[in-house]
């Protein structure tokens, strides 16, 4: 009889553990938050990464003025997925470092502001991990948020992602990159280019000071945007508590 009970016992605690709900570890909660930051490049519709309108802002400081001026860069483009990573960035160099840390796709979209005196391409490089993303971020060089005195070598800017030229009447998407940035946000290599739409070559900061103010602004609003689109927390992973959970 002790053993009975003993047994019935333990097949009731059995029973129990099956129908209470599952508390996942720690490393399965972060594991499973990794896998659902990794799959929004596919499961997001590419309308909600690149947004149609983004807010961003321009400081006081720059207006010369006490209150600082809320502007919207509007979306004037998305291009086709890139599955081959090199051909979606400006070097070489940078696509065998994407190729090399198991780059899946380069999606791009191009921005203007209101004014359409600015334009700028925004590139997410889709990596395996965070640590790939990191590494491939390295192939780039050093980002400077300056313009290049010159178009020579002297003053060239870093490598970053292939703009998009969509056309339009004289070429007005087809433009000459000013500032050059990228960063990374989980497994996502977020990089941006962008210049004066009108074609101009490149010039120095302090001869358009405000322009380059607002072109940073610009494209780190868009930028930032689409980062944290992609790759922000998820909400810890909970188990409905069925059987076989």
């Amino acid at each position: 009889m002790i053993l009975g009970l003993a047994g019935f016992a333990i097949s009731a605690i059995g029973v129990a553990i099956q129908l209470l709900p599952r508390h996942f570890s720690a490393s399965e909660q972060s594991q499973i938050k990794a896998w659902e930051v990794m799959r929004r490049w596919q499961t997001i519709p590419a309308g909600q990464i690149f947004p149609a309108s983004v807010p961003y802002q321009l400081s006081a400081q720059v207006l010369q003025d006490v209150i600082p001026l809320d502007l919207h860069a509007l979306r004037v483009g998305i291009a086709p997925q890139e599955s081959d990573c090199a051909k979606a960035v400006t070097s070489a160099a940078v696509g065998a470092a994407l190729r090399k840390n198991g780059c899946e796709a380069v999606l791009r979209a191009t921005y203007m502001d209101a004014t359409r005196s600015y334009v700028m391409t925004v590139g997410v490089a889709v990596l395996p991990n965070a640590a790939a993303a990191a590494s491939a971020d390295s192939g780039l060089a050093a980002p400077r948020l300056t313009a290049a005195r010159e178009a020579g070598a002297g003053g060239r800017l870093p490598a970053g992602v292939q703009v998009v030229g969509l056309g339009g009447a004289a070429g007005v998407y087809d433009y000459h990159r000013q500032i050059v940035k990228s960063f990374t946000k989980g497994p996502y290599l977020i990089m941006y280019a962008v210049g004066y739409a009108d074609s101009r070559p490149r010039v120095p900061v302090s001869d358009d000071p405000y322009s380059d103010a607002e072109m940073i602004s610009m494209a780190a609003g868009v930028a930032d945007s689409v980062a944290h689109t992609l790759a922000a927390a998820p909400a810890p992973p909970r188990c409905p508590g069925a059987p076989g959970c």
